[in-house]
Order: structure tokens, then C-alpha cells, then sequence
């Protein structure tokens, strides 16, 4: 069974479909603890959570009509039945993306013959968790994955230029900068990606804290 702390329709706030219709699983539990996690409640113990089968969560993305699905945390990788209910939705036609933290390997997904698309960030250090990186999950990555670096201040944006040159990541995979919210200028990342001359990296915003209060859930 997954341990599911919510499911809704939204647009996907992020990645390379943002803007586009998602329906979201968000599962409960993760391995990391970010300094600027926003949905820290997911992650707790004691956070509600339904258990469903891979087949009751395909029927329920079915009866919605939505052909994205965003499968979120928490931390997904952590669910052991992940790799079933990801082969039954794209069974069914549906395109599926996982967004994972990045310390976890990708290896048993990304080798599947029916392979979702990875939104996965790399945490930089003031997220407190850039030690858990696991940066052979890089090798894995094609042209529709995306790597997300959400960075909080200049130290960060520094350090998020030298693992893209690091490892060529523009070649690989879409590239996104995009800040903490609230913690970081927008404008000055900018500033930032015309200094670096950060050819083929895109800056985002998290569009749901734009169009809904940055604490609302379910959306």
C-alpha cells in the first residue's frame, strides 16, 4: 500500500510543465528535514494519511480526467509500491512525474521501460541537507527530467552554477534556478544568471504562492 496525506487538481507550480494541469498525490514522509520545507506537515509522524493500492490510485486519477500526474511528498522514493502505481498509470496513458529530493537513487525508475519524468532537486547548503546529495542520480537524467535548484542566497546561487558546469547538466536535462520564497530577490538571480552567462538554465517561481496564499495546501 502508499501512504497518500493528500490528493488534489491543481496547475504543476514548477518543473517543465508548469502552469498545466496535474493531478497531485502527495505522499506522506521524508528522509530530509530542508530549512525551508513548505510542507513540513506531510513529513511528521502523526500526519493523517489513507493507504491505497496502485490499482485504487490509478482508478481514482482515471476517473478525473487528468493526464498529468505529479507524485509528490514528502519524499515519494520512499514508497516501496512507487514503481507498480508508476508502470499502472502509464499503463493507462498518464504521464507521470515524480519530484524527489535528490538523495535517493533514481536507478530503479529510470531503468523501467515505462519511465516517468524526474523533477529532482539538488539541495544547496542553506537547505541544511547538501550532504545527502546523491550525485550519481545525474548520469540517469534525459531530455525530458529536470534538475531544480532552490537556492536562498548568493552562496547557494554560486554553488548551483558550479554543479550544472560541474556536470554538464544543460546537456543533460532542463535546468531551473528558483528561490526560497521570500528569502531571496528574484531580480537579483537574474542579475546572477546574466554575470555566470547561465546559458540554458530558466528561472521559476513557484506559481501557486502567487495565485494562493504561499500556505495554502491542496493546491
Amino acid at each position: 500500500m502508499l501512504s497518500v496525506a493528500e490528493m488534489f487538481i491543481s496547475i504543476n507550480g514548477e518543473g517543465a510543465h508548469a502552469g498545466e494541469l496535474a493531478f497531485f498525490i502527495r505522499f506522506k514522509g521524508c528522509n530530509l528535514c530542508c530549512t525551508y520545507c513548505d510542507t513540513c506537515w506531510a513529513n511528521l509522524p502523526d500526519t493523517p494519511a489513507v493507504p491505497y493500492s496502485a490499482e485504487e490510485l490509478t482508478q481514482k486519477v482515471q476517473a478525473s480526467g487528468i493526464r498529468n500526474v505529479t507524485l509528490t511528498g514528502g519524499e515519494p522514493l520512499l514508497q516501496e509500491k512507487l514503481p507498480l502505481l508508476t508502470d499502472r498509470l502509464m499503463a493507462v496513458g498518464c504521464r507521470v512525474e515524480i519530484e524527489t529530493n535528490g538523495s535517493l537513487s533514481l536507478s530503479a525508475l529510470a531503468q523501467r521501460s515505462a519511465r516517468p519524468v524526474f523533477t529532482m532537486d539538488y539541495k544547496l547548503p542553506d537547505s541544511g541537507m547538501e550532504s545527502f546529495m546523491c550525485t550519481d542520480n545525474f548520469r540517469l537524467l534525459g531530455s525530458h527530467d529536470t534538475v531544480k535548484f532552490v537556492a536562498g542566497s548568493l552562496s547557494d546561487l554560486e554553488k548551483a552554477a558550479q554543479i550544472i558546469r560541474q556536470y554538464h547538466l544543460t546537456e543533460k536535462c532542463h535546468v531551473y534556478l528558483s528561490p526560497v520564497f521570500g528569502r531571496i530577490d528574484p531580480a537579483d538571480m537574474v542579475e546572477f544568471m546574466k554575470e555566470r552567462q547561465l546559458n540554458d538554465v530558466r528561472l521559476q517561481l513557484q506559481l501557486h504562492k502567487f495565485i494562493w496564499d504561499p500556505q495554502k495546501r491542496a493546491v
